[in-house]
Parts: C-alpha cells; sequence; structure tokens
C-alpha cells in the first residue's frame, strides 16, 4: 500500500512539472521581433558579404599610403673597413710587402620632388694608413661634401608623371567607395525584399487559415443539416474535399514562411544561429501613393548612381594611363647638376730636402681627423658640374604598344559607359513603371477583395435560404481568399518596387539617412 502510495505521489510531480520543464525548453528558443530598420541595421553590421565589399575602401586606403612613401625622403648610413697585404712588386714601394687598413663612412639623404627629379645631399669621410714608402700623407683622412640635383625633362616630366601612383591609388579608392555604396544599396534592399516576403508569406498562411476556418465552418453545418435531414450527404462530401484542399494549402503556406524566414536569415547573417527560433516581422506594409515622373527621376539617377561615378572614374584612370603612355613616346633628355667640397687632412711625414725619394724621414706634423670635415663644411674647395644627357631609341616598339593599348582601353571604357547610362535609363523606366503599375494593382485588387466580400455574405445569405448550394459558396471562399492574396502580394510588390526605385535612382542612403563615414567607423 506504501509504495502505491509513492508511486501515486511520483505520478502527480511528474505530471505537476512536466509543463514546467516544456515552458523551459520553450523559453530556451527565443522569438525575434524585427521592425524592418532593425532588420536593415543588423545587416549592414552582419551581412558577410556587405563585411567583404568594406574591406576594400580600406584596401585601398593603405594602397595610398604606400604610393605616397616615393615622396619620404630617405636617410642611408654606410660603413666599410677593409684591410689588404700584398706583396711588394719594387724595392720603392716597400721592401717585402704592402699593409693598407682603410675604413669609410657615408651618410646620404635623398628625396625625390614633385617634378619628377630627386635632390640628394651626401657626406663622405674615408681614413687610409699604409706602410707603402714615399707616402707625404699617412695616416690619411679625407671627406666630401656633396649636393646632386637631377630632373628629367621630357620622358617622366611633371607633376603628373611623378605621382602618377598615387593618382591611380587615390582614383581606385574613389572607385571603392561607390562600389561600397553600390553593396550597401543593394544590402538595403536584399534586407526589404527578404523582409516583405516574409509579411506576404505570413499574412498569406493567415488568409489560407481563414480560409480552412470557414471550410470548417460550412462543413460542420452541412453535417447538422443532414442529421435534420434538410441536406443529401453528398454535401457532406464536397465540404470535406474542400476542407483537405484548403489544409494543403496551408501546408505549402508554411513551408513558404519557412523559406522566406531562412532567406531573410541569410541576410542578416543568422542562418547558423540556433538560439533564434523563430523572426517575427513587426511592420505591416503601407499603401501610400507616391508621385514618380520618369525624366526627373532619370536626372536624379544620372546624378546619384554610385556605379556611374564608379565607371567615370575609371574613364578618368585610363584617360590619365593614356596620357602617361604618350609621356612614355618621348625620348628621355635629363638634367643634372652636381656641386662638392672635400676636405684632406692627415698626418704630414717630413723628408730630408722635402723630397720623399731620400727615404729619410725628419718628422712629422700631426694632423686631426676633423680637419677634412672641417675643410668640406667650410667649402674651402669648391667643385661643380652640369651635364644634360639625351637618350634615343632605336627602336620603341614597346612603349608604342603600351600607347596603344591605352587607347583601346580608353575607348572600352567609354563604350562601358555608354552602355551602362543605357541600361540606368532602362532601369529607371521599368521601375517607375513598376510603380505605376502596382498602385494600379493594388487598387484594382482593393476593389476585387470588396467585391468577393460582398458576393460571400450574399451566396451564404443564399444557402441559408436555400437558394444557392455548398459548392458556390466554397466557390466564393475561395474566391476571396485569393483575392485578399492578391490584394496583399499587390501591396507588398508595391512597396518593394519603391524600394527598388530608391535602388535604382541611387538615393537609397540618403532616403534612409545613412552616412557612409559612420558605417566604416562602427566597423
Amino acid at each position: 500500500m506504501k509504495k502505491a502510495w509513492i508511486g501515486l505521489m511520483s505520478g502527480v510531480l511528474i505530471f505537476l512539472l512536466f509543463p514546467l520543464t516544456m515552458g523551459a525548453q520553450t523559453d530556451s528558443s527565443k522569438i525575434l521581433n524585427l521592425t524592418l530598420e532593425e532588420a536593415i541595421t543588423r545587416a549592414l553590421k552582419n551581412n558577410l558579404q556587405l563585411q567583404i565589399q568594406i574591406l576594400n575602401p580600406e584596401i585601398s586606403d593603405l594602397a595610398v599610403a604606400r604610393a605616397k612613401e616615393k615622396f619620404f625622403p630617405t636617410l642611408s648610413f654606410n660603413f666599410n673597413r677593409r684591410s689588404t697585404v700584398q706583396a711588394s712588386y719594387s724595392w720603392l714601394e716597400a721592401t717585402d710587402k704592402t699593409m693598407t687598413d682603410s675604413e669609410g663612412y657615408q651618410t646620404q639623404l635623398s628625396q625625390q620632388i614633385p617634378t619628377g627629379g630627386s635632390l640628394g645631399i651626401s657626406l663622405n669621410w674615408d681614413r687610409t694608413d699604409t706602410t707603402a714608402r714615399f707616402q707625404t700623407i699617412n695616416p690619411r683622412y679625407s671627406s666630401t661634401l656633396r649636393f646632386t640635383f637631377s630632373q628629367p625633362l621630357l620622358r617622366d616630366f611633371g607633376f603628373k608623371m611623378s605621382r602618377r601612383e598615387i593618382i591611380i591609388a587615390q582614383t581606385n579608392l574613389e572607385i571603392s567607395e561607390y562600389d561600397l555604396k553600390k553593396a550597401i544599396m543593394d544590402t538595403i534592399y536584399s534586407v526589404e525584399e527578404a523582409y516583405w516576403n516574409l509579411v506576404y508569406a505570413i499574412e498569406n498562411l493567415e488568409v489560407r487559415r481563414q480560409a480552412l476556418q470557414l471550410a470548417r465552418e460550412l462543413l460542420e453545418k452541412n453535417k447538422k443539416a443532414v442529421e435534420i435531414g434538410t441536406m443529401a450527404s453528398l454535401e457532406v462530401l464536397s465540404a470535406e474535399a474542400e476542407v483537405a484542399s484548403r489544409e494543403a494549402d496551408i501546408i505549402a503556406a508554411e513551408v513558404q514562411v519557412k523559406n522566406a524566414e531562412d532567406q531573410l536569415r541569410r541576410v542578416l547573417n543568422l542562418t547558423r544561429d540556433e538560439s533564434i527560433s523563430e523572426i517575427k516581422p513587426v511592420d505591416k506594409p503601407r499603401f501610400v501613393e507616391q508621385k514618380v515622373d520618369l525624366e526627373e527621376c532619370l536626372q536624379i539617377a544620372l546624378q546619384n548612381r554610385p556605379d556611374l561615378f564608379s565607371t567615370r572614374l575609371q574613364v578618368e584612370n585610363q584617360e590619365f594611363n593614356l596620357s602617361v603612355a604618350r609621356n612614355q613616346l618621348l625620348p628621355n633628355l635629363s638634367f643634372s647638376a652636381s656641386y662638392w667640397s672635400p676636405g684632406l687632412s692627415g698626418d704630414r711625414i717630413l723628408y730630408l730636402n722635402d723630397n720623399p725619394f731620400t727615404g729619410v724621414i725628419l718628422g712629422t706634423i700631426p694632423g686631426g681627423a676633423s680637419g677634412a670635415l672641417k675643410d668640406s663644411f667650410n667649402f674651402k674647395y669648391r667643385n661643380w658640374s652640369l651635364s644634360l644627357t639625351l637618350d634615343i631609341p632605336l627602336s620603341n616598339a614597346f612603349s608604342r604598344a603600351n600607347y596603344a593599348q591605352a587607347k583601346l582601353n580608353l575607348q572600352q571604357t567609354l563604350l562601358r559607359l555608354k552602355n551602362q547610362e543605357e541600361q540606368v535609363y532602362l532601369e529607371v523606366k521599368n521601375a517607375v513603371r513598376a510603380v505605376q503599375s502596382n498602385f494600379q494593382r493594388v487598387q484594382a485588387y482593393r476593389l476585387a477583395r470588396e467585391l468577393a466580400e460582398k458576393k460571400l455574405e450574399a451566396e451564404q445569405e443564399k444557402l441559408r435560404l436555400g437558394l444557392s448550394t455548398n459548392f458556390m459558396v466554397l466557390t466564393y471562399q475561395r474566391d476571396l481568399a485569393n483575392q485578399r492574396t492578391a490584394e496583399l502580394k499587390a501591396i507588398i510588390d508595391y512597396s518593394l518596387s519603391l524600394a527598388n526605385l530608391d535602388r535604382v535612382l541611387g538615393t537609397t542612403l540618403k532616403t534612409r539617412n545613412i552616412e557612409l563615414a559612420n558605417l566604416l567607423e562602427r566597423k
């Protein structure tokens, strides 16, 4: 008896705790309620394709910085030390062997200038100590302070030629920014399309459920009528068939909801987020007429489309490449100038009768290592040189081929721009037509739905009075469901056509008050 009582209490506890357990499982999954603006914000933050595209301006900006390094000054240092021992070829040089120790230091600062030339300043300092005979200064210290300037006068001359890498990199940066704007607008439209398609799928499912409920109510009425003998049993069969058909419609509508939700998940990068069990759109489609004019829209598109700006910048790039290729056909005439100041010091060796060939050393006069540097910096010995160099290639087939290729590339890009402008005109025309036609569709389907409601009410009243059949009522019910679905689809299409119009006009970011700089900062 005691065991039975314990078993009964355990069963009661399990029964009481079971709903709590089920509730905990339900709470572990999250229903995400989303407005359209929230969906767009999530997509701009998480969409993988957009994140890939956002990196392009950053990469292009680094390319600009790398190109500008060309005009940064370059400081270089060099040190060398050498010791040589070689046999003497003459007793005049040395009795057995000659030993020479030398070391040198070099410091150079060079700078590219915007005209295509270069400036440089260098300082050399050397020390030499040798055992060879008849040296008048040993060890010997020498230094040279040198200023150099070089400038091409034909090929590679000018601000554009010297800054061509920077100009190309900056243009590519602008192109990447316009491409990013287009990618953002495409992403926003993808979000709107997926969002409204999910709204349509959910509303369509609700319409189908209402239609099923009407069919079931009619089935119940028919069953009661058969029971009291006022209706033939065949009418029940037709009502049951209609219920089964509408249940199949619901299954298809549920699948459509799941597919639309998966598409929205993909755009929002929530495909693998298992914590979100369901996405519920909060916003409903609104039907507000928007007047559109084709010519006005075309002008707006030509002034705002980022892909048009991108292609125009590509034309500028090709025009610049053509000017560079034309410049490379010129001969190479260059001017160079140099100014230098040498210096010399060391221990001066005094010979008998001031004749080194006597070999008799009377003494030395010490000379400091800094003496050579003082001579150089005081410009004790001034030297300069000027030169013009002209190089005329006997054949410039390679340069001419580059020039011909640059001309073809420019022609190709101009044709691409013209073709794109024609495509923009077609897209704007289709978008304007879609807005206008969808507005008219909504009005037509709304009237059709209202008439279908009235026809169903009238037919149901006739059926109650025995003046109609189940078949006619079921037909009108299905007609009403179809008209409701058609009206909803027309409203969704109208909303999407307005979004697509913004996209083809290039005004999506302006309409939604989205700044590209803010988006890059959030990254």
